[in-house]
C-alpha cells in the first residue's frame, strides 16, 4: 500500500468512528431525558437535606444526677466532647466559655467530659473545670454512652443540634471562637 492509499484508509476509518459516536450519542440521549436527570439531581439534593435525629444518651451532671440529651431539646445545642488531658480540648475551652457567657440563655451547652475511669475521672474533670473557673455546664460520660452514640473517635469533637433535636453539623478538632459563633448562628436559624 502506498502512502496515498494509507491516508485515505485512515480518513475513512476516522469518519466511521465519528459516525458511530454521533449515532451512539443520539441513541443514548433519547433514552435519558432532561427531566430524568433533573429528577435524579433533585433526589440527591433531597437525600442530602434529610435531617438526622440526634442520638439520645444519658450523662451525669456535676451533682451525679442523670441527664438525657432529649430532655434538653427546645433550644439549639452545642454538644462538645472533651477531656482534661487533651491539649486541643483545653485550648478551645476559653472560647467556648466566653461564647457560653454571651449566648448561654439562648443556646444549651453540653460539655461532655469523656470519663473512662482511668485516664479521665469525674474528679480530674471537675478539678480542671474548677481550676479554670469555667461556667458552662459540664456532664460526665461515665458509661461511654454519648461517645458510642456519636461515634466519637477523636477529641475535641463538637456536634451542633437544632432546637428540634436534629444534628446540623459535627466537627472534629479544636474550634476558634469565630468558628463556634458562626456555627451557632447556623443552628439558630
Amino acid at each position: 500500500m502506498n502512502r496515498r492509499t494509507k491516508t485515505i484508509v485512515m480518513i475513512v476509518a476516522f469518519a466511521v468512528v465519528i459516525v458511530i459516536a454521533v449515532f451512539a450519542y443520539n441513541t443514548l440521549s433519547k433514552k435519558v431525558s432532561p427531566e430524568d436527570s433533573a429528577d435524579a439531581t433533585q433526589s440527591s439534593k433531597d437525600a442530602e437535606s434529610e435531617k438526622k435525629k440526634a442520638a439520645d444518651f444519658t450523662v451525669e451532671d456535676m451533682d451525679g444526677n442523670s441527664v438525657k440529651l432529649s430532655d434538653l431539646f427546645g433550644k439549639p445545642i452545642v454538644l462538645n466532647f472533651w477531656a482534661s488531658w487533651c491539649p486541643p480540648c483545653k485550648g478551645e475551652m476559653p472560647d467556648f466559655n466566653e461564647v457560653y457567657q454571651e449566648v448561654g440563655q439562648d443556646v444549651t451547652f453540653i460539655m461532655v467530659d469523656i470519663t473512662d475511669g482511668q485516664r479521665e475521672t469525674k474528679d480530674t474533670g471537675s478539678a480542671f473545670i474548677a481550676e479554670q473557673g469555667y461556667t458552662f455546664p459540664v456532664y460526665f460520660d461515665v458509661d461511654q454512652e454519648a461517645v458510642i452514640a456519636y461515634g466519637i473517635t477523636s477529641i475535641p469533637t463538637t456536634v451542633l443540634i437544632d432546637k428540634d433535636g436534629y444534628v446540623v453539623e459535627k466537627e472534629a478538632g479544636a474550634m476558634e471562637k469565630e468558628d463556634l459563633e458562626r456555627k451557632i448562628d447556623l443552628v439558630k436559624e
